[in-house]
């Protein structure tokens, strides 16, 4: 017995195609992708049709769910309509709000919009999402089964709190690559020869990261488990630390990203 029940998968970026890579570990029963630019056959389990137009009829899926690029939404989703009595809606659109993805599909549409992040490619994401009111129950376990296939899941009532989620997790994996980039910047500027400096810093973060998600201390307590008195690290979070430094940058950052989310929903 399969794990994922029929589904039908529109668009097939890399989210799409981690989800999906997900959902076959679990178990997928016969389901449906459209992208016109894959090839038509990539497993027993699915079939890549390159349109709306081309799906059989009778097939029946469980749900749609929306990968599209958030500006390809309004000319593709109406084509999915059809289904919106039957499926319930996961979008993972960036900037897509439940009002203007209920204008396209429907006034009648079970909707939930999800905001996932890139990590879920190695199933460690973390995906916040939102239901509309006409989603059922067992619509919402089964998109919770759905997203829990490439980590973490956590729901939200409040729609408007999708947008400094997209700012934090959506947007977070970059500024984390952000920081192993410049760490690995700084120890060639001190020296240290380049392929050494790469190493240093991508395992820092990553063995950072995993010390976090084993420990039950907050983050909080295991930067002060690092930072001697009058040590080295001291020193560095002393200049990190500034108001006017990562404090202040951050929070800038997130207020910007959280904006723009909210203008993209327009």
């Amino acid at each position: 017995m399969t794990a994922i029940p029929p589904i039908l998968l529109v668009g097939f970026g890399k989210m799409g195609g981690a989800m999906l890579a997900g959902w076959r570990e679990r178990g997928l029963a016969p389901s449906i992708a459209i992208d016109p630019t894959l090839p038509a056959s990539p497993g027993p389990d699915l079939t890549v049709l390159a349109d709306a137009a081309a799906i059989p009829h009778g097939f029946a899926p469980a749900a749609v769910v929306l990968a599209v690029k958030p500006q390809s939404a309004d000319a593709a989703l109406p084509h999915y309509a059809r289904y919106a009595g039957s499926a319930v809606m996961l979008s993972i659109m960036a900037g897509r709000n439940i009002a203007g993805l209920r204008r396209l599909l429907g006034a009648d549409a079970a909707i939930v919009r999800a905001m996932p992040n890139t990590p879920a490619a190695v199933r460690q994401g973390i995906t916040v999402a939102c239901p509309a009111p006409a989603v059922s129950i067992a619509q919402r376990a089964l998109c919770d089964t759905l997203l829990a296939a490439i980590g973490k899941v956590a729901w939200v009532e409040d729609e408007a709190l999708i947008d400094p989620v997209t700012a934090v997790s959506g947007g977070g994996p970059a500024y984390v690559f952000l920081l192993a980039e410049l760490l690995e910047q700084a120890a060639i500027e001190q020296g240290i020869p380049a392929e050494l400096a790469r190493l240093m810093a991508r395992q820092t973060v990553s063995g950072s990261g995993a010390l976090l998600a084993a420990s039950s201390e907050d983050s909080a307590t295991l930067r002060r488990n690092v930072t001697s008195p009058n040590g080295t690290t001291e020193r560095a979070l002393a200049v990190l630390m500034e108001q006017s430094a990562w404090p202040d940058a951050v929070s800038r950052a997130i207020a910007a990203a959280t904006a723009r989310s909210r203008e993209l929903a327009g």
